[in-house]
């Protein structure tokens, strides 16, 4: 029996080489060993053929379709002092990551990136984009960058910093130093997850019902206006009590696969991530530590993405207690779960992949004048935090009188999609994505260019509310329009007229 499995290693060594040639010779050969060997002998050795063969099957299935994929994970944790969101970091509860993914084989190399960050807006976000381009052999148009929105976390945005800076507005906010730190560390991950990018023969996609964790954060009243804003963490029970709203119930998944063996995961669901926020206290919070306990139970890397969950947070299910904060990761956990185990597996080849982008320019906000927020952005006698907010303002409005434009990004995957898009867009976008393309999956990551800040539709600027006042929305109504024709473009979905995304409520 020896000489035989000698025999077969150099035989399935010649079919790798010349697989056309070969293969019938290889499977002639296996039925002699049946036949001819000695019978108890045979039995044994041929099981170990036939596991040998379905391994070589595979091999050979994974170095046909000639897709890779390669995963990235850095540490994009602050160190103790640096400036986040909202506060200088004073502890670390938990650390945070930037991962992703390298696509390789369909025309450029393709990056997914998310940060757990609050936002990569403006001038860093091309940075980031230009930079991981570089580190995987492509272009900045074919790099995602996204965030999800943590508010214990950084806020990035280099071009506002510097103007800030340049008129004396410094020392909160922004930790620009360190940003690029982690830029760098990105940057070299990228560069192995290329090298060490593993062929991909299938891809699977799955969903599953998220409860208790979305609602609606706009509660209107009988005039069709903002009556109550249901923060991320409510205490008035009355407004707790308030049905969820229009939401997203649906985190999605994207698994690939080389054979049977699950390489990745993407995640994606729509809300705010935050449960309690504001002290210094570095963490994920509840999305990120379901992320993180979804990769721990399966030892296969996760990365997830925040959804259009602009006007949607967990307040009907949060009080803002900290024991409540991993409760809320368990349901999301548990979403994630169902989402894992309901994925329906199809091969794929390069053939079946494709990106699509467009360019958008977003009407710029009619609530704030350029000169006034200028004069902000340069009065010693205003706070610090005004005047570095308005920075961030300045440049977004300077770069819509530019004509500088907005990415928006889809992959397909076969009939399926994940869409790229900008801001904290309001989920009625989500919604419609999913309903231009009816019999496709459908994924939304949003809170990319963080530059515009919330994007609502067309019908909330009317009714008011928090997320479409001047100091949160730096985009004027007619932006709807603009994002459903570019979606229609990037989705490669009909084209034609749509409904007010308001009536979707």
């Amino acid at each position: 029996m020896k000489v035989i499995s000698d025999t077969m290693l150099a035989t399935k060594e010649s079919i790798q080489r010349c697989p056309r040639l070969l293969r019938t010779s290889y499977f002639l050969f296996i039925f002699y060993c049946f036949v001819f060997a000695d019978f108890g002998a045979s039995t044994c050795y041929c099981q170990g053929v036939s596991a040998q063969a379905s391994s070589l099957e595979n091999g050979l299935a994974a170095t046909s379709s000639g897709l890779k994929v390669g995963y990235f994970d850095v540490d994009a944790t602050p160190p103790i002092g640096s400036q986040l969101a909202y506060s200088p970091t004073r502890s670390v509860v938990e650390t945070l990551r930037c991962r992703g993914i390298v696509l390789l084989g369909s025309d450029r190399p393709i990056v997914l990136c998310a940060v757990d960050w609050l936002g990569i807006g403006n001038e860093s976000n091309l940075v980031f984009r230009e930079r991981l381009a570089i580190a995987a052999g492509t272009d900045s148009q074919h790099v995602a960058v996204h965030t999800l929105h943590q508010h214990d976390a950084p806020w990035c945005d280099f071009s506002a910093d510097t103007l800030a800076r340049e008129h004396g507005a410094s020392g909160i906010i922004f930790d620009s130093g360190f940003a690029r730190v982690v830029l760098e560390r990105a940057e070299q991950a990228v560069r192995n997850a290329v090298a060490n990018a593993q062929s991909v023969t299938h891809v699977a996609f799955g969903q599953g019902r998220v409860e208790k964790v979305a609602s609606n954060r706009r509660i209107l009243g009988p005039d069709g206006r903002v009556q109550a804003v249901r923060w991320t963490a409510t205490k008035d029970p009355t407004v707790r009590a308030e049905p969820e709203g229009v939401i997203d119930p649906w985190v999605r998944s994207v698994s690939f696969f080389r054979g049977d063996e699950r390489l990745v995961v993407l995640t994606y669901y729509a809300t705010h991530p935050q449960s309690y926020y504001g002290k210094g206290d570095v963490n994920p919070d509840f999305p990120g530590m379901a992320r993180n306990a979804r990769q721990n139970a399966t030892g296969v890397p996760h990365v997830h993405f925040c959804g259009a969950g602009g006007n949607v947070g967990a307040g009907k299910y949060n009080d803002g207690s900290p024991e409540n904060r991993p409760v809320l990761a368990q349901r999301l956990e548990e979403g994630m779960r169902l989402a894992y185990e309901s994925e329906t597996r199809s091969a794929i080849s390069i053939g079946d992949v494709s990106w699509r982008t467009t360019d958008v320019l977003m009407p710029v906000t009619e609530r704030l004048q350029l000169t006034e927020v200028e004069k902000i952005v340069r009065d010693p006698s205003r706070t610090l935090k005004e005047r570095i907010y308005a920075a961030t303002q300045e440049i977004w409005m300077r770069r819509c009188e530019a004509k500088d434009p907005i990415t928006l990004q889809c992959l397909k995957l076969g009939a399926s999609r994940i869409l790229h898009m900008p801001g904290e867009l309001f989920v009625e976008y989500q919604l419609a994505a999913n309903q231009m393309c009816p019999d496709a999956f459908v994924a939304v990551a949003a809170y990319g260019d963080y530059a515009p800040n919330y994007i609502g539709t067309s019908i909330s600027y009317q009714q008011g509310g928090y997320e479409t006042e001047a100091r949160s929305t730096l985009v004027a109504p007619g932006v709807e329009t603009v994002l459903i024709q570019a979606m229609q473009q990037v989705l490669d979905a009909e084209k034609k007229p749509w409904p007010p995304l308001g009536a979707l409520r």
